[in-house]
């Protein structure tokens, strides 16, 4: 059996065909009991995510052809055009790159977390499936093991990549207690969601969410459990809040340099800490002049995220050394159980001839031969049995000159004339 992996992602294609061979949460399980027919595969593990879809399967079909070809049958689609923009891995390779994708080594972000819980449920959904047999249930939970090591000892995760969570972050940096504090979102869009959730995970519970069309800020308000305001109603509420993060799609400045004074004020000077995610500017920058107001825009935010960048650079090439040595690790245990598989095979084969023989001695025996007679023949087709393929090997290892071979075998088969007359 071969582990293989079989996969489309946002290096190898377009999202206009990872969006066609991409798997519904209804179409994986019909996937996965298809799978379980086709021939030769033995385990299976789905992975289907906005940027990927991979298909982990231990297989007799070395070459993946025949994964090719059921992919493009259950999706309809033309086997060529997922050929030219797939990647088929095996063995080793393949191992790697499971440890890559769980530890966010391979993902549009380098070093975003969700991944690695996307893959736990790939790997839930193919052992309720039935897919899973001991040696994928000890891939995937090997891991799982390196993925956690990765993000706990590396700083792949430390740092935030994405204007979203550097402004959470910031804000984490400036107020000790990010919970206690309360947040205004003005705008309702993708980035304000995000910064939403960031805040969620911080334990933020006191939300506000401010944005022109009310009806969608009450959609995200409704996931928050928070407070809706109209844009209109944002001067009076201000002076409510100590974090203030804006992104709207407004050409003209929503919030201006005397609305926040005034807010000051009205705390009593107690600061504030403001972030424009908007492109043109949400905040008018003479909000800066304020004494106890702190303003980030968006490119302060982006040179906070390069360096970070750079620095998941660094810890991701920690990680892939990690990794090289923890798949090599596997592969060195698959392969102890490939010996244990064969010595066991061996076994069994060599008892199922020794068990023939002595049923036709036994026959013998009650037929009437000479006691005698019949040990000698069992005797001779016993020792028979079990030398020749030996000594098959043994000449195909002195016909192909392996002294190294022959001095290994010699040794096995404690044969010490053997062994030393081939160290000569």
């Amino acid at each position: 059996m071969t582990l293989l992996a079989l996969g489309i992602n946002h290096k190898t294609a377009p999202v206009a065909l990872r969006e066609k061979v991409a798997f519904t949460p209804d179409s994986l399980v019909e996937a996965l009991a298809s799978l379980k027919k086709l021939d030769g595969v033995e385990e299976s593990v789905i992975v289907s995510t906005c940027n990927r879809t991979e298909l982990y399967v231990n297989t007799q079909d070395e070459s993946g052809q025949k994964l090719l070809q059921w992919l493009s049958d259950f999706h309809h689609l033309d086997v060529e055009d997922i050929a030219n923009n797939s990647y088929v891995l095996t063995q080793d390779e393949a191992v790697k790159h499971i440890m890559r994708v769980a530890s966010g080594l391979d993902s549009l972000i380098l070093g975003e977390p969700q991944i690695l819980g996307q893959v736990k449920q790939a790997f839930g959904d193919a052992k309720h499936s039935g897919m899973i047999n001991s040696e994928f249930d000890k891939l995937f939970q090997h891991t799982f093991s390196v993925a956690k090591r990765v993000r706990s000892e590396t700083d792949i995760g430390a740092n935030a990549v994405s204007v979203a969570y550097a402004a959470v972050q910031l804000a984490k940096h400036i107020f000790a207690e990010l919970p206690k504090r309360s947040v205004l979102l003005v705008g309702a869009g993708e980035t304000i969601e995000l910064v939403a959730q960031h805040l969620k995970e911080q334990g933020v519970s006191c939300l506000a969410v401010a944005n022109r069309t009310v009806a969608r800020a009450e959609a995200l308000a409704e996931t928050l459990d928070a407070s809706v305001y109209t844009l209109s109603q944002v001067p009076e509420h201000l002076k409510d809040f100590d974090i203030v993060i804006s992104s709207t799609a407004s050409q003209l400045p929503l919030i201006g340099k005397g609305m926040v004074e005034k807010a000051l004020k009205q705390r009593r000077n107690m600061p504030m800490f403001l972030v424009d995610l908007a492109v043109p500017r949400d905040i008018e920058s003479e909000v800066n002049e304020l004494g106890d107001a702190y303003l980030y825009t968006v490119d302060d935010l982006q040179h906070i995220v390069q360096k970070n960048l750079e620095n998941r650079e660094q810890a991701a090439k920690e990680a892939e050394k990690l990794i090289d040595k923890q798949a090599g690790d596997y592969m060195t245990w698959k392969q102890s159980q490939q010996s244990i598989d064969l010595v066991r095979q061996y076994r069994q084969k060599g008892m199922a001839q020794r068990d023939d023989i002595v049923e036709k001695a036994k026959a013998q025996l009650a037929e009437g031969k000479n006691a005698e007679t019949v040990l000698e023949e069992m005797a001779y087709k016993l020792t028979n049995t079990l030398l020749h393929p030996t000594t098959l090997a043994l000449r195909e290892a002195a016909m192909h000159d392996d002294p190294a071979l022959s001095r290994w075998m010699g040794q096995a088969l404690d044969l010490s004339d053997f062994s030393s007359d081939n160290n000569k």
